[in-house]
């Protein structure tokens, strides 16, 4: 389960990425918000692939 998360965490950042370019339009507070949870989605699941630890 471990090696999932990281995996998760992505696609997760993914479907925020999407949520915030299909609500640029309608409402950009939104579509930053979503934005900022994609960015830290991704932050998490390219930390927890423990590329940039030991």
């Amino acid at each position: 389960m471990n090696a999932l998360w990281p995996v998760l965490l992505l696609g997760l950042g993914g479907l925020f990425i999407g949520g915030a370019v299909s609500m640029w339009t309608v409402n950009k507070v939104v579509a930053a918000g979503l934005a900022l949870g994609a960015a830290i989605a991704v932050a998490a699941g390219v930390l927890r692939l423990g590329l940039f630890g030991s």
